[in-house]
């Protein structure tokens, strides 16, 4: 596999559900990838990556974007509120407002620094102890918090239980989504993101079939 192939997989798809050619944005997910492999996908063309931690992306982005920029860089790991003022300033998208407290740090930094990156509410469709996201049952009243605070929500995400079929979780964010009036649906990745762009994803995040898999530690 790799970018060409899943570029041409999502078209397919697209064209099986009936959707528009090119409204499934693809996320390369970066995260713990050699830098040649980031490099060889920027080399391709693709503009477009995923980090899970800030840190990791400071060392990383700055020197590809002097030389391939624009990239357009999204945060999809929990991201801790001491965090927030580097990844508001590193991130074009933060996909992981998962919490009131860092609802309200996102705020109060962005009338700081007068901007902030486009936001997506995690929601823990599975209800799973370990994972971050708000639970669905509280998903109404905390995007209408965050709408409070001026935020500038686009869509929600979720990563489903890897057990579970990921259509059921993938319908149920949709449903959350559309009576939220929010258009843009994060959702599904390597081993799923065809039937995420079959229930209405706006957003895929592929890494290992991009890139192959991550070296071991």
């Amino acid at each position: 596999m790799g970018l060409s192939d899943i570029r041409q997989r999502i078209a397919t798809a697209e064209e099986a559900a009936g959707r528009t050619p090119g409204a499934v944005e693809l996320v390369a997910v970066s995260k713990k990838q050699p830098d040649a492999r980031v490099e060889a996908v920027l080399e391709e063309g693709h503009r477009v990556f995923g980090e899970n931690r800030v840190q990791e992306a400071e060392g990383k982005w700055p020197g590809f974007r002097e030389r391939f920029d624009p990239v357009r860089l999204h945060l999809i790991g929990p991201l801790q509120t001491n965090k927030a003022r580097q990844a508001m300033e590193l991130f074009d998208v933060i996909q992981v407002v998962d919490r009131p407290k860092l609802a309200r740090t996102l705020a109060r930094l962005a009338q700081e620094i007068g901007t902030c990156p486009d936001l997506y509410v995690q929601v823990n469709t599975g209800e799973e102890e370990q994972k971050s996201g708000i639970l669905p049952d509280a998903a109404d009243a905390f995007v209408a918090e965050c709408r409070e605070m001026d935020l500038p929500l686009r869509g929600l995400m979720c990563i489903p239980p890897v057990e579970e079929e990921p259509a059921l979780h993938f319908a149920l964010l949709a449903r959350i989504a559309e009576r939220n009036g929010l258009a843009d649906l994060s959702m599904g990745m390597s081993a799923d993101f065809e039937t995420a762009v079959r229930l209405g994803a706006t957003c895929v995040r592929v890494g290992s079939a991009i890139f192959g898999e991550r070296p071991a530690p």
